[in-house]
């Protein structure tokens, strides 16, 4: 027996033993049933799986980047979305996009296709499920799989309104009478929501609203209908899966109805499963909530591979806007130590808005109160989350990145192309995997026409862009979106030769203490990297001040900037407003 037939073995016992712990008021002969239908399907797909031969013993590496987009984020008339998707990424977006998340386009009613309606069919005007697949053969695909409900149109809901299964066994719909008090909550909405069934009116969970109903995952059988659909993603070319609100999926009476341990056995049943199809597959959870909940996805090692870092979006963005990085500098400072196999997601923009929570612990209020002023100066909005004593409270900012970066007290754009430009840098800077938002780099103001039409906030930062005026902006050498394209291209393509920004490489914040400065030295010895950021509008001087690099100072100039190839002094390194270099010493070999 070979050590991956060995280790299948293994991960398939886990499996049943995990079936067996989450589901202890079920039979044995149930669960043997469950478990066999699994261990079915992952067999079947072994025997014709194409990615046995171009499977991948490493997950990632230093030339990782993920870019985030709608299916339909560009589009064309008379075209599919994902073909003129396929063609814009081609030509545009080269080590920006080693890896493509396309956000929901499964067929869908609601919030940007997380209101899934079918676990079969692509939605018509994005195309097909080939179109999808052809644009993996150049770029890794990464695709959500939205765990915790689906549309109030899908298959199961109406069949739960008919009484009819599976829909009845997998729709939560739970008792009246059992304790819901301490449930924390993401919305302002009612936890639930009536349906008239054909046996009379009925209550259904809704955690993000009336359009999407929540599953039942107390039903083991949740675990094969998302198996299938797994099978489904990976035989058209997706590697990567995004566990949307996976902390939401498991509801006991009496708790808090978030991240409760067999939530987490859940995500473990995922990883084996995965890991049984695909070796280089990756398992990412997706839970905007504060740090230490959010890592505990990571930290036991046997959960998810990758965790969202949702502290980096709304701590960055205040020490960009204030220029005051001291609560920015003691984070990163405070790092956490993850298992080797594990790391981050880092973004700044994303679909969604910038989560609040994760400030949790992190920022005084009157400083988080601060940042919501400034953003709502800048055109942004606030979204709210209602806790269990019926308040309501801050839950995140609905703005442009883009717009987010302006000066509103002044020229609104002075510095705003910098501003982007540092954020942007800073992610690729820290140990992780960088990932950029399309509509971020392309400059995308806060789109007020999509927000007037829907209502619906996060709106604001989820413009689309027709294909024939993105050419127009792209051939114009001093537009913004051609000249963050152009920068953060070759950024990538010069961090992607460094094996010192490998997402697992050491990683050391040498600005503690300091408010308008942030250096970081990657990887170690004298073949380092330092990446220094200059958060304020003023020049600044930066020297070494801890490292006794003397023996190897031949002249003046002995460090060198990757990105510019200009030369520096360490003991005199001069930053423009706004400025970030990425400094190594200029050693003999």
């Amino acid at each position: 027996m070979t050590q991956i037939d060995s280790e299948k073995k293994l991960d398939r016992l886990r499996l049943s033993k995990l079936l067996e712990t989450i589901y202890k008021d079920h039979t044995t002969e149930e669960l043997n049933f469950i478990c066999n239908q699994l261990l079915q399907i992952l067999d079947n797909f072994s025997e014709k799986s194409r990615y046995e031969e171009i499977s991948e013993d490493k997950k990632w590496d230093e030339s990782y980047a993920v870019l985030i987009t709608y299916a339909d984020g560009v589009y064309k008339k008379g075209e599919a979305t994902l073909v003129t998707l396929r063609e814009l990424l081609s030509k545009y977006f080269g080590s920006l996009s080693k890896v493509v998340h396309i956000l929901p386009f499964l067929k869908s009613t609601s919030d940007g296709g997380f209101a899934v309606s079918s676990h079969k069919s692509i939605d018509e005007k994005f195309g097909s499920w080939e179109d999808l697949n052809s644009i993996s053969n150049k770029h890794f695909l990464m695709a959500d799989l939205v765990l915790n409900h689906v549309s109030s149109s899908h298959p199961w809901v109406q069949q739960f309104i008919k009484c009819q299964e599976p829909g009845l066994s997998n729709v939560f719909s739970p008792s009246q009478d059992l304790d819901w008090k301490n449930v924390i909550r993401p919305r302002s909405s009612s936890l639930f929501s009536q349906i008239n069934t054909e046996d009379g009116q009925k209550q259904v969970w809704t955690t993000f609203g009336p359009d999407q109903v929540d599953l039942n995952w107390l039903n083991p059988k949740m675990t094969v209908e998302f198996l299938n659909l797994i099978i489904t993603y990976l035989s058209n070319g997706i590697k990567w899966l995004r566990l949307d609100a996976v902390g939401f999926i498991w509801k006991e009476s009496g708790t808090t109805c978030l991240h409760l341990p067999k939530a987490h056995s859940i995500v473990k049943i995922l990883r084996i499963l995965l890991n049984d199809l695909l070796k280089d597959g990756v398992l990412i959870t997706e839970t905007n909530v504060p740090q230490k909940e959010n890592l505990s996805y990571l930290i036991p090692e046997d959960e998810a591979d990758m965790a969202y870092n949702f502290p980096l979006p709304p701590v960055l963005l205040e020490a960009i806007i204030t220029s005051r990085a001291d609560i920015l500098n003691s984070w990163i400072c405070d790092w956490p130590e993850l298992p080797e196999t594990t790391t981050l997601f880092n973004f700044t923009a994303s679909h969604d808005g910038v989560g609040l929570r994760a400030l949790e612990g992190l920022m005084n209020e009157q400083r988080t109160k601060d940042l919501l002023i400034n953003c709502e100066k800048r055109g942004g909005l606030v979204s709210h989350r209602r806790l269990s004593n019926g308040v309501d409270k801050p839950y995140e900012l609905n703005i442009s990145w883009w717009s987010a970066m302006e000066d509103p007290g002044r020229d609104s754009n002075r510095f705003q192309y910098e501003r982007f430009l540092l954020t942007q840098l800073f992610v690729m800077s820290l140990k992780g995997v960088p990932a950029f938002y399309l509509p971020a780099l392309l400059a995308s103001e806060n789109d007020i026409k999509s927000f007037s039409m829907t209502g619906q906030r996060r709106d604001l930062n989820r413009e689309k862009f027709k294909s024939e005026k993105l050419a127009a902006v792209f051939k114009n050498p001093e537009s913004n979106a051609n000249k963050n394209l152009i920068y953060l291209r070759h950024a990538m393509d010069v961090r992607a030769k460094l094996p010192q920004f490998h997402p697992q490489s050491q990683m050391e914040c040498l600005s503690k203490g300091r408010a308008d400065i942030v250096v970081i030295k990657r990887g170690i010895g004298l073949k380092a990297v330092f990446t220094i950021h200059n958060m304020t509008e003023n020049k600044i001087n930066y020297r070494f001040m801890d490292y006794e690099f003397n023996k190897l100072i031949k002249n003046d100039l002995n460090m060198q900037d990757y990105l510019t190839t200009n030369k520096y002094n360490s003991n005199n390194i001069e930053l423009d407003p706004f400025q970030v270099i990425w400094l190594g010493f200029l050693i003999d070999d």
